[in-house]
């Protein structure tokens, strides 16, 4: 009888352990499954060491407690489906899109400037400030003074030859793509 119960002594910690992997499977089996994190939509505000989302831009900027070692916040906003937007000169620029002009803001804190920018997917020309990027499939083809690019104060047209039956493109846009002229 004493070695029965000495085995038995030894063998309930296994008994207990097996009981709660048990319960513990029953339990996780049961339990209602978590849902997936929710995608952002419209607008959102993060402290400016965040990463912005694929397809979002920063559209305003300013000192903010809440944002522990960097003490600036950021208003971000989902581009799609938009056809024109106000960002600050920071913000990144989704494909797809150029910069139309660029001016002071108080609402970007740091830079102080902002662009406006432009969604040219159902475009054929645009005008464009020199520093916008420049869509694939778009090309160049004037350059001349603009007051509405601070900065630079030149502007661009650029056309869509995809959609266009001929384009004439100026040396400029050789230039800007680091074309060796001879």
């Amino acid at each position: 009888m004493r070695l029965a119960l000495k085995t038995l002594r030894n063998r309930i910690p296994h008994l207990v352990t097996v009981v709660l992997m048990l319960l513990g499977m029953m339990s996780a089996a049961t339990a209602p499954s978590q849902a997936a994190p929710q995608k952002l939509a419209g607008s959102a505000t993060v402290c400016s060491n965040s990463p912005i989302p694929a397809g979002w831009v920063v559209t305003s900027s300013y000192s903010s407690a809440g944002c522990p070692g960097t003490g600036v916040a950021y208003t971000i906003a989902d581009a799609s489906g938009q056809t024109g937007l106000t960002v600050c000169s920071f913000s990144p620029i989704p494909a797809g899109w150029v910069v139309t002009s660029s001016y002071s803001s108080a609402g970007c804190a740091g830079t102080g400037v902002a662009y406006s920018i432009a969604n040219v997917a159902t475009s054929n020309y645009a005008t464009v400030c020199s520093f916008s990027p420049i869509p694939a499939g778009w090309v160049v083809t004037s350059s001349y003074s603009s007051a509405g690019c601070a900065g630079t104060g030149v502007a661009y047209s650029i056309g869509n030859v995809a959609t266009s039956n001929y384009a004439t493109v100026r040396l400029c846009q050789l230039a800007r793509q680091g074309a060796v002229l001879g």
